[in-house]
């Protein structure tokens, strides 16, 4: 009877398929982290649910790539896992407690920051996760197309409704530019670095894109969301770009794990936007990206519309801003909105 009434009612219908993702996701939750069996009495009486309950989510997640043992007597332990950055495998190794806990996942889309403006004008909460296996009409800066090759990059748009005016938005992307910096370096043993204001480079050339955009009033900003998109297994890139693009797996030599830098990247984010959200700015954070910023104390060419000019990248300002000092011995204030900066050697 219950099915039927679900049947003949699609809102009860995605209620029900939203509790049975939960179901799954802990699921793997619990396998994950036990590293050993889990018997299907304790998954059970963890979650509530009967014993088919849990042998119909089993066979889901063997469905999905997961290879799952089960054993009489013992339970059932985890003992493969494919190169997913579904909705299950990222929250089942994230370890956050506001970014990232709403995930939407889809195999293919337009664009992340899209569809996230769109849910945010729906009411979709501060912190939700939108990841993407392939973009369509993924976009960088200045309109740019950014390639999503199913299976190899990583897509994810977060976003947030941040309690601040919208001169101070700005400094949220340098946020996110610092949480990818660390992560990879946390993951692989890799010397990514910051080109102001957020694009994170090793080596001369570029791994991640950030784009930022937002919704809001004069005084108030009704919500942000925050693009990134990550080289992560690529092998080649188009020859328009292949100068200035790398990837994770060419700078490491092996397969990286996808699901896996989406995790820490929220990890790192949540604790570096704690403390942003605390001081306002980025006077606590500054000497730490300024630590990663590979700009500093390096020439660099300011395309600024009022005029271009030269001079040496000093570091950033609790705004956010990048300090430069002309050939003249005078010094500027960069604003990331209004400017960019190209190195006068190479990429960077």
């Amino acid at each position: 009877m219950l099915l039927q009434r679900i049947m003949r009612d699609p809102s009860r219908c995605r209620i029900f398929c939203k509790v049975s993702d939960m179901y799954k996701n802990e699921i793997l939750r619990m396998l994950r982290s036990s590293g050993s069996y889990v018997s299907g009495q304790e998954l059970c009486r963890e979650l509530g649910i009967s014993r088919t309950a849990v042998w119909k989510n089993i066979r889901q997640l063997e469905e999905d790539g997961y290879e799952i043992e089960a054993s009489a007597g013992k339970g059932y332990r985890i003992t493969g896992f494919p190169d997913t950055i579904a909705e299950e495998e990222v929250a089942s190794i994230l370890q956050t407690e506001r970014m990232g806990k709403k995930i939407r996942y889809f195999s293919r889309i337009d664009s992340t920051n899209q569809y996230a403006k769109r849910i945010a004008e729906e009411g979709a909460e501060d912190g939700t996760l939108v990841i993407a296996d392939e973009q369509t009409a993924g976009k960088g800066r200045s309109g740019r197309h950014w390639v999503t090759p199913p299976g190899e990059a990583i897509a994810f748009t977060l976003l947030l409704r941040p309690p601040l005016s919208p001169d101070r938005i700005s400094m949220v992307t340098l946020v996110m530019g610092m949480a990818v910096a660390e992560a990879f370096r946390s993951l692989y043993d890799l010397p990514a670095g910051i080109k102001w204001p957020n694009d994170i480079v090793t080596g001369g050339r570029k791994l991640c894109g950030i784009l930022t955009e937002m919704s809001a009033e004069v005084q108030k900003v009704h919500y942000i969301v925050i693009g990134v998109g990550i080289n992560a297994n690529m092998c080649a890139f188009p020859d328009e770009i292949s100068q200035i693009a790398t990837s994770l797996k060419i700078e490491t030599g092996q397969d990286v794990n996808r699901a896996q830098i989406i995790a820490r990247t929220m990890e790192c984010f949540e604790r570096c936007y704690a403390v942003f959200e605390k001081d306002g700015d980025l006077s606590g954070l500054m000497d730490d990206y300024n630590a990663l910023l590979i700009n500093r104390g390096k020439v660099v060419r300011v395309l600024d519309p009022a005029g271009e000019y030269s001079g040496t990248a000093l570091g950033i300002n609790r705004r956010g801003e990048l300090i430069v000092r002309r050939d003249d011995g005078t010094e500027c204030s960069v604003y990331a909105g209004e400017v960019s900066v190209r190195g006068v050697y190479g990429y960077v």
